[in-house]
């Protein structure tokens, strides 16, 4: 495979790599076994540039990697074993119909995933209220940014990644970012933070380790894990303290300031640095370069996000943002960068726990009315909000007896992995639609493999809230179906003939209608419009004069509150749901690698990803290795109180010594999530996956 060719012969189908939520563009040439990959320097997003997971994503369409056909495990041997489609539809519908019958709808789950396309996240929230009836129904993007979304609806009324396109990064004064390794994340990404300190600008990263995007910093802040709040408050102390505070706009463009001022005043800097380790004289530095630019964003990522204090950290940034004006102006503002690839389309329509489609609240009685209306059903028969992802998972085998799962791995990406593995081996029945034979899928009663990216057509919501259309390039091998062929099918088994067909655009269709007049309104949005535009910006509603430009920009004129004002909150900093003690001596915080993606599901099967990131590793500091006398490549042993993980020391100075690090893309003991903390945020319930209490030790001597 190729990045790019010569031949001009064979079509071309633009369409965007299966990963992260830049959702970067490509064109595809050839067929499944033999896919080209084929630059798009055009598209606005990445330009051209592909990370290696984008070039060698066509390696997944081989039938030597992926799932072919139908699996269902047989009584009489207890393995998964080929099975015709008919069979198995008709085992799913029969194990969800008989749970429904004698426990009740809410005994079935559905679990969903932030890479299904929105029309797939769509269908999948319809069947699971409209068919089974059952508000158990959420899905892994509760993983990745529901911190940032909740902080975001308090703040501003209206959650979307980025409030405004990646190309006004570079254009910026100066940005904050902070628990983001884009270098490693979203690598094409990282040229918008080069482009910024080409033309002046100032870029400060704060992240406990110096990883490869911290090193492009001015200025890099290392605090300890888990006390993002407390530098953020620090922050805002100083630019209080220092006079920095933009007092036009907090009077006419926010409201609650002086609570949230008093309780910033009370995290004075060296109470800040005794907290987090990072000293005064950077915290006067940071909000320095801060200021003293004309313009200026925060950018959020998993590591502030991903704590039981993620939703309160994120609103510490935004006030920060809020009190110098840096918001609802062009060139500055707060954004989230979105992880994976459809993350913010696939909360908005529908396989969130507490939402309907066009990020409506599911408790909302005009909004049931809406959505009934397009369905055709009665509102009180839609059923309410269930449990959050972490929850959802923790029933399993207690309330909720069966599950359908799509997209996820949740036995490798889940917090406090092992318990999670052991709840899925307590249900009654687990059905798995999925691309490959996962963790997950190996432990189903039933298999379903189904189309992926290349092979299918349908919408994805990337980081900037511009909704965007994969086309599909190429025929999947013969025995596959789509997810929206599968959720058809088993609607029928389950009586409901009409209401889930298998053509995307179709499906779309319903889904601008069920959108429009929410929150995030897709109304005006087609597959044409998407075609001829490189995308189109949410909100976007249908306008009878003509067709509304979308929004790449959000709150310059307003906020999406009712009185139109960004509101402080009030917040204060808090311990992590664990801290290091005698016994848990260090901290342990977790993140990605440049080659492999997610649970690895996907990116472990293809050979050039493997050989670039083989293998999980702990990274510790010199002076922690010379305590534990470790050398490098030695097997090192992370144990917490929930579960233990191994992997080979990688020795750096690049991390504090108070902090170990493992990547999280592995099965196996170096599952680092069987170690994680599944405290969950009071708010946003996201688990703490990015601190806790750890002790390590030579694995050959444990």
């Amino acid at each position: 495979m190729s990045e790019t060719t010569t031949e001009a012969a064979a079509p071309v189908t633009p369409t965007h790599c299966p990963y992260c939520a830049l959702q970067c563009g490509m064109s595809l040439r050839g067929g499944p076994e033999a896919v080209e990959v084929v630059e798009r320097p055009d598209f606005p997003v990445n330009r051209g540039a592909l990370c290696g997971k984008g070039r060698t994503a066509p390696a997944l369409l081989s039938s030597r990697v992926r799932l072919t056909e139908p699996l269902v495990r047989r009584p009489a041997t207890g393995r998964l074993e080929p099975a015709t489609w008919e069979e198995a539809l008709s085992t799913v519908a029969a194990g969800l119909r008989r749970t429904r019958a004698v426990y009740g709808p809410d005994a079935v789950g559905v679990f969903g995933g932030g890479g299904l396309t929105n029309e797939k996240a769509y269908a999948l929230g319809k069947f699971a209220r409209v068919v089974l009836g059952t508000s158990q129904i959420d899905y892994n993007g509760r993983f990745c940014m529901s911190s940032a979304a909740a902080a975001h609806q308090r703040a501003f009324g209206l959650d979307r990644g980025l409030p405004f396109p990646l190309e006004d990064i570079p254009r910026s004064g100066c940005v904050i970012l902070v628990g983001s390794n884009l270098a490693e994340t979203m690598p094409p990404a990282l040229r918008y933070l080069t482009e910024l300190r080409e033309n002046g600008g100032k870029l400060i990263v704060v992240d406990p380790r110096r990883t490869r995007t911290a090193e492009q910093a001015d200025l890099h802040l290392a605090p300890r894990p888990g006390t993002d709040l407390a530098l953020a408050l620090g922050l805002l102390h100083v630019v209080v303290a220092e006079g920095r505070t933009d007092e036009e706009f907090i009077a006419s463009r926010t409201s609650g300031w002086g609570e949230a001022r008093a309780a910033a005043m009370a995290h004075w800097p060296e109470l800040v640095e005794r907290i987090t380790g990072v000293g005064v004289p950077q915290l006067r530095e940071a909000v320095g370069m801060f200021c003293d630019a004309e313009s200026g964003m925060v950018l959020t990522a998993r590591g502030p996000e991903q704590h039981s204090k993620g939703t309160d950290t994120v609103s510490a940034w935004i006030n920060l943002c809020l009190a110098t004006g840096r918001a609802g102006r062009p060139l500055s503002g707060y954004g989230c960068l979105t992880g994976q690839g459809n993350g913010q389309g696939g909360r908005e329509h529908g396989q969130k726990a507490d939402q309907l489609p066009g990020y409506r609240k599911l408790d909302d009685p005009a909004a049931r009315a809406h959505v009934a209306r397009v369905w055709g059903v009665e509102p009180q028969t839609l059923p309410g909000p269930g449990r959050s992802a972490y929850e959802l998972l923790d029933a399993l085998g207690g309330d909720v007896k069966s599950l359908l799962l799509m997209g996820s791995n949740p036995v490798v990406s889940a917090p406090r992995a092992g318990h999670v593995e052991e709840r899925l081996r307590s249900l009654d029945f687990l059905a798995v639609a999925d691309v490959v034979l996962s963790e997950t899928a190996a432990l189903a009663d039933v298999v379903l493999p189904v189309t992926q990216w290349a092979e299918e057509t349908g919408t994805t919501t990337n980081l900037e809230g511009r909704v965007l259309l994969r086309r599909q390039a190429v025929t999947a091998p013969p025995g596959i179906r789509s997810d929206l062929e599968v959720l058809g099918g088993l609607a029928a088994l389950l009586g409901h003939e009409k209401g889930f067909p298998a053509d995307p655009e179709e499906v779309f269709e319903e889904l601008r209608r069920a959108s429009a007049g929410g929150p995030a309104d897709y109304s005006g949005i087609t597959y044409r419009r998407i075609m001829e535009e490189d995308g189109v910006f949410w909100p976007c509603p249908e306008e009878v004069s003509g067709d509304h430009p979308g929004t790449p920009r959000l709150f310059l004129e307003r906020f999406a509150t009712p009185d139109g004002r960004a509101r402080f909150v009030t917040v204060a900093h808090r311990a992590a749901g664990e801290e290091a003690d005698e016994t848990y001596p260090v901290l342990l915080t977790t993140g990605r690698v440049v080659s492999q993606y997610q649970s690895g599901a996907q990116t472990r099967r293809v050979d050039e990803l493997n050989a670039a990131s083989p293998g999980p590793f702990v990274e510790l500091h010199p002076l922690l290795a010379e305590r534990l006398g470790a050398v490098e490549g030695e097997p090192l042993a992370v144990v917490s109180r929930r579960g233990r993980a191994v992997g080979p020391a990688r020795i750096s100075a690049g991390i504090r010594p108070d902090t170990v690090f493992m990547p999280f893309h592995w099965p196996g003991e170096g599952r680092v999530n069987s170690v994680t903390n599944p405290a969950l945020d009071p708010t946003s319930r996201m688990p703490e996956f990015k601190v806790c209490a750890v002790r390590v030790e030579r694995a050959h001597e444990t």
